[in-house]
């Protein structure tokens, strides 16, 4: 006699998930059970993700647990994958009942303008320009958070002049920084001490970025800036899966070498589904001690940010500009050392006024859904 479809369940609540090791009877994996008359048992369990790469072993699992039943002549598996409501659902029940805190900036109907400040490589100042943007946005009547989300090479707290400062925390909510009129966070404000090195591998990053995006209260800002990581790694991926909506802009030298690996930084925008929103090009040149800003010694050469700016309009599709282009200043460094951007401290230099003016140019777009990035793309891509 065949067994019925309660006894089979009954024999997969021994079946463990390989990877989180829970019956997949308890974890909602089986969707359906039938046993034909012919004693033939068809099971249809749904993978958490597709493509598993443990799906073979629920195969064998499960085929070898309904075998062992009198009465089974032969089992067939069917294997699906779970849609992204039982998905949460699952994250719920694995996290004892609560829900994944809410990303205020991931919500359909959140105004807030998000840039992601990018770049192909390290040390073009990419930081400097974070900082100096986002002061120059609060110096304009914006409300403004920023986020350094360059987790190992955190700098974003030395800069603002808060890198001994620690975040308020009120219950299960953390409070972010204020220095120079912005809302800061960095991973360096969390770390039990300064000097202590983060050396976190893909899914401990996106946690902490999800913490630092969803943990921190924010408010209701106008715009927010993410100091991203250099180059294409995890965290970049991990801000276009959870932050659609947001822009990117690509940070770049004049030289050749920083700019062909600039456009990387912005190809991958597309690859997540992003929008960049401009290239800037810091270190332009050096204007001339003796004959004044109009003779610039191009001591880095010269094209860079044009170049990546064409570049990525003829690969994206759609008119990417060139920003600004922010001359060398030492006061810049300085003011990064020393906590005092550049912005604020000296805001008549030639550095300064061009920062102003690109932080005019994006905290001057529309607070609105107007035209906002929905982070879809054709059905089959």
């Amino acid at each position: 006699m065949a067994p019925t479809a309660d006894q089979v369940t009954a024999a997969l609540d021994g079946v463990l998930d390989p990877e989180i090791k829970k019956p997949i009877t308890d974890l909602g994996m089986v969707e359906s059970v039938v046993v034909r008359e012919d004693g033939v048992v068809a099971v249809r369990v749904l993978l958490t993700v597709a493509g598993c790469p443990m799906k073979d072993t629920l195969r064998r699992d499960v085929t070898a647990a309904v075998t062992k039943l009198d009465g089974v002549t032969g089992v067939e598996i069917d294997l699906g994958v779970m849609s992204a409501e039982q998905r949460a659902a699952l994250q719920t029940q694995l996290r004892g009942g609560v829900a994944e805190k809410e990303i205020p900036f991931s919500r359909p109907d959140s105004l807030t303008k998000v840039f992601a400040i990018a770049s192909g490589k390290g040390g073009v100042g990419k930081s400097s320009v974070t900082v100096n943007l986002a002061v120059a946005m609060a110096q304009q009547g914006l409300s403004v958070g920023v986020l350094d989300a360059d987790i190992y090479g955190h700098s974003v707290p030395a800069m603002m002049g808060v890198a001994d400062e620690r975040p308020t925390a009120v219950d299960d909510m953390i409070m972010p920084v204020p220095a120079h009129g912005v809302k800061v966070i960095s991973i360096g404000m969390l770390k039990p001490k300064r000097d202590q090195v983060v050396a976190w591998r893909g899914p401990i990053l996106d946690r902490a970025l999800v913490q630092m995006l969803a943990d921190v209260y924010w408010g209701d800002l106008d715009v927010l800036l993410l100091d991203l990581p250099p180059g294409t790694g995890d965290i970049a991926i991990s801000v276009g899966q959870r932050l659609t909506s947001a822009e990117v802009i690509v940070v770049t030298t004049p030289q050749e070498a920083a700019a062909e690996v600039a456009e990387r930084a912005g190809t991958m925008a597309q690859m997540v589904h992003q929008r960049v929103a401009g290239v800037v090009e810091n270190m332009s040149f050096l204007p001339c001690p003796h004959c004044g800003p109009e003779h610039r010694i191009e001591i880095f050469g010269s094209g860079g940010g044009t170049r990546v700016a064409e570049t990525l309009s003829a690969r994206l599709g759609y008119p990417i500009p060139l920003l600004g282009e922010i001359p060398l200043d030492e006061r810049l460094r300085s003011g990064g050392d020393l906590g005092q951007p550049l912005v604020a401290a000296d805001p008549e230099t030639p550095a300064a006024q061009v920062l102003d003016k690109i932080a005019s140019t994006l905290g001057g777009k529309p607070r609105g859904l107007l035209g906002r990035q929905l982070g879809l793309s054709p059905a089959g891509r």
